[in-house]
Formats: C-alpha cells, sequence, structure tokens
C-alpha cells in the first residue's frame, strides 16, 4: 500500500508551516500529501451563537482545506495533493490517520521572547500515541531556513541542505531511527550530525575525586561506542558524510544547539507500555519546545 505524507490543518500559521515543509517532503520522497483537518464538534446550543454559525463552521471545514490543497499544487507542481475532512478529538484522529502514513507533520506556535516553542497538547498526545514518525515544524519555518547561505550571506533555497542531525543514545541505539535519518540526509545530499551526550554512571560520579584519566577513559570508551553503533550503517550509506559528536554533558542542550544549523532534527521516543499512559522522554520533549529546526521524532521499541 503506497502511504503518504500527511499533515494536520486548522488553519493556523504554524499548520500552514507545516503543510509547505510536508509538501517539500512529499516531493523529496515522491509520496502523495494528504491534507487532514479535523472538526471537533461543539455542543448544539454554541453551534447556534452568531459566531459559530453555520457559515463559519463551512468555512473551518470546507473552504480553508480546499484553498490550502489549491495552493500546494500550484506552489509544489508534480505533487498529487488531496484533503480530508475528520469530526472528532484532533488528537485520537491524527494518530489514527498516522497509521496509514509514511509520516504525520503538525505545526508548533512560537513562543515570543523566551527562545523557545509551544507544541500544544494535540501534538503531544499525537506524538506520544502513534507509532509513525511525527515531524513538528515551528510557525515561522521558511524553505531558505533549511539550506545553507549564499555566497553573499543571504538565505536561499537553491543552495545545498544544511546537515540532519540524529540525537542517538548509543545505550538504546534503533535501527528504525538510525535509518530514518541517514534516509533522510541521503534524500537532501547533505551530511549527518550525531550527537549523544553521556554523563559518567552513578557509581563514578558519586563520592569519587577529580579523576582527569578516568574521565578521558569514559569519553574514549563513549566514542568508540558511538563509532560502532553507526558503523554498518555508514556502509549502508556511503554517500552520506557522517559527523560524530560524542560530548560529555546534556543531550538535550547538544541537540538544541546543533538545531541552528540543522535542516532537520532527529530524535526517538521508546515505546514504553504502562498503566500510566505513554511518555515522549525528557530529551525528546525538551528538543520538541526549544529546537530552531523542524524536528522528527520516531517511535522504536
Amino acid at each position: 500500500m503506497l502511504r503518504t505524507i500527511t499533515v494536520g490543518l486548522d488553519g493556523s500559521a504554524e499548520s500552514r508551516a507545516a503543510a509547505e515543509w510536508a509538501a517539500r517532503e512529499a516531493k523529496l520522497r515522491g509520496l502523495p500529501l494528504k491534507i487532514v483537518h479535523v472538526w471537533e464538534p461543539v455542543p448544539e446550543p454554541m453551534a447556534q451563537a452568531p459566531l459559530l454559525g453555520a457559515e463559519t463552521q463551512q468555512h473551518w471545514t470546507e473552504r480553508i482545506p480546499r484553498e490550502t490543497a489549491e495552493g500546494l499544487r500550484l506552489r509544489h507542481p508534480g505533487v498529487d495533493v488531496t484533503s480530508e475532512q475528520l469530526s472528532g478529538h484532533p488528537g485520537t484522529r491524527l494518530t489514527e490517520a498516522a497509521e496509514s502514513a509514511e509520516l504525520l507533520v503538525l505545526g508548533s506556535r512560537a513562543m515570543g521572547g523566551v527562545g523557545g516553542f509551544m507544541v500544544g497538547s494535540v501534538g503531544l498526545s499525537t506524538v506520544a500515541h502513534t507509532r509513525r514518525p511525527v515531524v513538528l515544524v515551528r510557525a515561522e519555518q521558511q524553505v531558505s531556513d533549511e539550506h545553507e547561505m549564499d555566497e553573499v550571506g543571504i538565505p536561499s533555497a537553491a543552495t545545498a541542505f544544511r546537515p540532519v542531525v540524529l540525537g542517538l543514545d548509543i545505550h538504546h541505539p534503533d535501527d528504525e531511527l538510525i535509518e530514518f535519518a541517514f534516509d533522510a540526509a541521503q534524500r537532501r545530499a547533505t551530511s549527518l550530525r550525531v550527537v549523544h551526550g553521556w554523563f559518567p554512571p552513578p557509581y563514578y560520579a558519586y563520592g569519587m575525586p577529580v579523576n582527569p584519566p578516568l574521565h578521558e577513559a569514559l569519553a574514549l570508551s563513549e566514542s568508540q561506542n558511538l563509532a560502532n553503533a553507526l558503523r554498518p550503517w555508514r556502509h549502508k550509506y556511503p554517500d552520506v558524510e557522517v559527523v560524530e559528536e560524542s560530548r560529555y554533558g546534556s543531550a538535550a542542550l547538544f541537540i538544541v544547539d546543533a538545531s541552528h544549523t540543522a535542516s532537520l532534527v532527529v530524535v526517538g521516543r521508546r515505546v514504553r507500555r504502562n498503566p500510566v499512559g505513554s511518555h515522549i522522554g525528557h530529551v525528546t520533549h525538551a528538543v520538541l519546545h526549544h529546537s530552531t529546526a523542524p524536528v522528527a521524532v520516531v517511535a522504536h521499541s
């Protein structure tokens, strides 16, 4: 079955930016693009209110998806664009829509003045519950943001793609996560920057004096483990230049810092089945809120 690039649309600036990114990704992958608009029904008394009358409902459920699809077809010739209207809770319906998608694309709202981004409850819920990759795109994302500056330092969409950044936990390296990042870099004809942050085990860190030789030995071990995890993928994707970064400290901070010069950031989410629900993980959660590049979250066991 041919999968699609599916994007959730609600008419907001962030969802429109997500739709543009999704169209570009669909072209890179040679896949159709599906726009999904979820209308959440309101109680009957509110539905009859002047501001929520039939004309307003029709505008949101018909006009916005139709006009968005028409615009995407004009700006991205060759991409097969369809739209679908669903009714229900957005998080639930988008999670369901993701099951037949190659990946799901959602918008992430900017937070003015604090250097971060707001991932709403719908986005977090969808990321936490779907097994398909989910990409979050910030509201101000432009196509030139994914590319290097031109020769005179002006943003351009005609230059080479910036690197793809992969945040990797080498203690739980997952094939699906790593392959997603290598494939994204290969499709963009760019390099892959793999970022790994580490801290000493508790039995090394507590109650011990500063020991530079021990620190150097741990750093060397972490670097070697990272190289070992990536070695088979270097052979599988020989055209992808790989830059390995194993650093002492917070992985989330290193990944967010790398996002400033990235075209795409790729992080993982371990699927955990427990009675208190699904979790995203603190590193992925931090990257979702603070990355300046689109973030792909790949679920894995």
